[in-house]
């Protein structure tokens, strides 16, 4: 991948510069615990010709320049090579030990461009010499706050990202990263690789473990750090910038994980459209969305739908057991799947099931984040699935819900419209259920699209239905009827969409038809935002979230185009174009937003909360007449018992 336009390079000069710097950091030096335990696995057993940690002068304010006492020492390329114990480092505990002094070397070098961005350097300088002024204590510590974090940071990213070619299928579980130092960038990697040797100590039993333990800690170092750098300050000329390493194909883009795109391999039996019948929009939509996510520009980062808007992050297909739900995600997997293929792109595909949940506090979290992160990974294009969400999902305030079910919910809801959210426009997600009802209200509007998956409808539908699951095994003819003439897909979802000029659930009628009785036809907006709170009024759950998610809708809807086959085909003609080309042919397709568009997507939108708050009410109507004859018969026998 060639160097994207907004990237500095990091010269390889001043990364090798820190080499002597990390491998004595590496061979030895001396750590006493400050946050985590001191207990645990023993040092490592010290050798001749190990350099002793060199003196240095603190650069916290105020911080004692008397060095701690010697407690132990942390050798971690004695550890490592200790794996085995057949005298001899391998070909990787080499490749290990590599990757961590060229990790530390990185981190260091970015390090060193953010004190030359901001004032750090000559503060550093100043406290050297002895004469920093008083005044400029409080934003020295804040710098160098931000130093630490940013050198703990891109130390996880660089270890992940040039050791994973490594991985194996060995994992391990090393939990929380506790000494997190952040007086300065030091003292900050002097905590995370004494708290890493523990780590392999333990769990490092061999070399395939070692490599997981190391990856594993990498992982759980970056999401501590960058958890804490929301709430630190002087943070901004760092994350305004970005870097890239041409030796290793390595970028640094702020807090955000760089990533190795490597594709997916999938047994999942693929459909194709013709397969789907029935579900026009559902169809229509997917068939749209595997496109739309071609569009992404690897040096970007970037989609052009995402900007120009239209884009479907999040959405939400819901139906009864046996409409089509399942065939829908084979559909649109196998559709993105031969697009990347025919582009050379990396493709993941991530289904997050209830093996997800587990008994153990904070692992269901731990899973749905890690399936969280796989997708939303912009070295690649990504689909996640979320199948028999209600069943994966807990609903708040119900007490059927585990606490592993609610752990979920909560990132899945985070990570879906949080504060941290970034839309490139490289992956998406669906959410899939029976039971739409059952979903948590927040999380479910957090889907940005609705698909209903209603499956075959008419006589043509049913024909089309049988005629493709017989086979070919048989000699009885077709009869009156053009074989899948009926799924002519622009044809059907016109008719489709034509078919919510009006409402479809008898509440919102209700409401479309006394709305319109007293204002007209709805054909300003000012009308529209009429009948929006007229809809609120009757459906308090009906919020803002509502209408940001209708007016996505619309646009998506001037967005009502497939990209050309040809352009998924022939990736010279759309997808290896530059970035802002891509935008400008884009752009030429849109088509201007209607009336009848609005309208149609207020009621595609509305009538969907409407029919999930009617099967909700009556579910909790019948749980409750349930409870209530439950209560009568158990009166009934206790006081039979004790006549």
């Amino acid at each position: 991948m060639s160097q994207n336009s907004d990237q500095m390079e990091l010269r390889e000069d001043d990364i090798r510069s820190h080499y002597a710097a990390a491998l004595d950091l590496l061979d030895g030096f001396d750590h006493s615990p400050r946050i985590a335990s001191g207990g645990g696995a023993p040092a490592a057993p010290k050798s001749s010709g190990i350099p002793s940690a060199r003196r240095f002068r603190s650069t916290t304010p105020g911080l004692s320049t008397r060095r701690v006492a010697r407690k132990e020492g942390i050798q971690l390329t004695t550890r490592v090579e200790g794996v085995g114990g057949d005298g001899l480092p391998s070909p990787l505990q080499a490749h290990v030990l590599q990757g961590l002094r060229r990790a530390i070397a990185i981190a260091l070098a970015v390090a060193d461009q953010f004190a030359e961005r901001t004032p750090l350097k000559d503060l550093k300088r100043a406290n050297l010499e002895g004469s920093l002024a008083e005044a400029s204590k409080a934003e020295f510590s804040e710098l160098l706050t931000a130093e630490a974090l940013i050198t703990l940071y891109l130390f996880g990213s660089a270890v992940s990202f040039l050791l994973a070619s490594h991985a194996s299928e060995q994992t391990v579980e090393i939990g929380e990263v506790e000494e997190v130092l952040v007086e300065n960038g030091q003292l900050a990697l002097h905590g995370a690789l004494w708290e890493l040797d523990r780590d392999i100590a333990a769990l490092g039993t061999d070399e395939a473990k070692v490599v997981a333990t190391v990856l594993a800690f990498a992982e759980a170092l970056m999401e501590k750090v960058s958890a804490r750098a929301t709430t630190a300050t002087r943070l901004e000329p760092f994350v305004a910038a970005a870097w890239h390493v041409e030796a290793d194909d390595f970028a640094v883009r702020g807090f955000s994980p760089a990533r190795k795109g490597k594709s997916q391999a999938l047994t999942m039996t693929f459909k194709k459209p013709n397969e789907v019948v029935g579900n026009h929009i559902a169809k229509y939509q997917a068939m749209k969305l595997a496109k739309m996510v071609m569009a992404y520009d690897f040096e970007r980062r970037l989609n052009p739908f995402a900007e120009l808007g239209g884009f479907i992050f999040t959405f939400m297909g819901d139906g009864k057991p046996g409409t089509g739900k399942t065939t829908l995600i084979q559909m649109m997997a196998g559709l993105v799947n031969d697009y990347c293929q025919t582009a050379g792109y990396p493709f993941k595909y991530q289904n997050l099931s209830t093996d997800n949940i587990d008994s153990y506090q904070g692992k269901s979290g731990q899973n749905a984040k890690a399936f969280i992160n796989n997708i939303l990974d912009p070295s690649v294009i990504g689909f996640g699935t979320i199948d028999d969400i209600d069943q994966l999902a807990g609903k708040r305030g119900d007490r059927q819900s585990s606490a592993g079910q609610l752990e979920i919910t909560a990132v899945l809801m985070e990570s879906f419209a949080g504060a941290n959210t970034v839309v490139r426009g490289n992956c998406t997600f669906g959410m899939f259920s029976n039971y739409p009802e059952n979903v948590d209200d927040a999380l479910r509007q957090r889907a940005g699209a609705r698909f209903l998956v209603d499956g075959p409808q008419t006589r043509d539908d049913y024909i089309d239905i049988l005629y493709l699951l017989m086979g070919k095994n048989h000699d009885i003819p077709t009869g009156e009827h053009e074989v899948f003439s009926a799924q002519e897909i622009k044809k059907a979802v016109a008719a489709s969409f034509a078919g919510h000029a009006r409402p479809h659930e008898e509440g919102l009628i209700k409401v479309f038809d006394r709305v319109q009785s007293d204002i007209g036809d709805l054909d300003t907006i000012a009308k529209m935002g009429t009948y929006l709170k007229a809809i609120q009024e009757a459906d308090e759950r009906f919020t803002g979230r509502a209408i940001k998610n209708i007016t996505d809708a619309v646009k998506v809807r001037a967005m009502d185009f497939e990209l050309p086959d040809e352009w998924m085909e022939e990736p010279d003609l759309f997808m290896f174009k530059d970035y802002d080309t891509k935008k400008g042919m884009i752009s030429e397709l849109r088509q201007p937003i209607t009336t009848d568009m609005v309208i149609q997507e207020i009621n595609r939108y509305a009538d969907s909360e409407f029919r999930y708050a009617d099967k909700s009410d009556e579910v909790a109507i019948e749980n409750m007449v349930r409870d209530f004859g439950r209560s009568e018969e158990a009166k009934k026998r206790y006081l039979a018992a004790n006549k």
